[in-house]
């Protein structure tokens, strides 16, 4: 379902980091920004190679899913307000698999014109220019995010990939799963069952615990 353009205040959005108000009001209008508003487990978009936009998420969230040829569906990337995706941006689809982006309890996104926020106005408007600066900015930070991801995934058992994922989340000893835990599964390229199976032992065995989405990690014990 797609919306016209309706101002928010989007001042606390990384792309929009020391914007102020009217310039992105100007901004919004001479980029022809669309936005679109999708429901619970809608496709956003599949990566295709025919968009050339960036997409903003506004309003609650989804993820960036990858299905292989063999059918196996793993969470690229989890999608908060702020976040922001695109072809343009990181991946090339390779043969055989399908990559989109899915509404996790369904959100609202806004489109804008990758050429057009790449090509400078006659005007060399400032706030063009920090826009353009913002976005490598969080291009970096998600090439960073990805790194950590591979970091994840090198690990060759389930309990070690838990175990490495938790420790990266977990910087003051607790952190909230962005997502369900049969989505970390897909994060972590795991079958449900068994990771479900791993994370008892490790609730058991003391090193993590688990309240809902609330995960926290005891402190290691001091060497003596």
């Amino acid at each position: 379902m797609e919306y016209k353009h309706k101002m928010m205040d989007y001042s606390s959005f990384p792309i929009f980091h020391d914007i102020n108000e009217g310039s992105l009001t100007r901004m919004m209008a001479c980029f022809r920004v669309r936005q679109s508003v999708y429901e619970p487990g809608a496709v956003v978009r599949e990566y295709d190679g025919n968009r050339r936009e960036v997409g903003i998420v506004t309003e609650g969230a989804a993820d960036l899913v990858r299905i292989d040829y063999g059918g196996t569906r793993t969470i690229l990337e989890h999608l908060e307000v702020g976040s922001i995706f695109g072809e343009v941006l990181a991946f090339t689809v390779q043969t055989g698999d399908s990559i989109s982006v899915v509404t996790d309890s369904g959100c609202r996104v806004m489109y804008m014109d990758y050429d057009h926020i790449m090509k400078r106005c006659e005007n060399a408007c400032q706030h063009h220019s920090q826009l353009v600066q913002n976005l490598f900015s969080l291009v970096t930070d998600q090439m960073q995010q990805m790194g950590q991801r591979v970091e994840v995934l090198s690990r060759r058992s389930i309990r070690e990939k838990l175990l490495c994922y938790f420790s990266i989340q977990a910087r003051d000893g607790a952190f909230t799963l962005p997502f369900t835990l049969s989505a970390l599964a897909d994060y972590i390229g795991s079958d449900r069952s068994a990771m479900m199976r791993e994370l008892r032992k490790l609730r058991q065995e003391g090193l993590v615990q688990v309240e809902g989405r609330r995960v926290t990690l005891p402190p290691h014990p001091q060497a003596g």
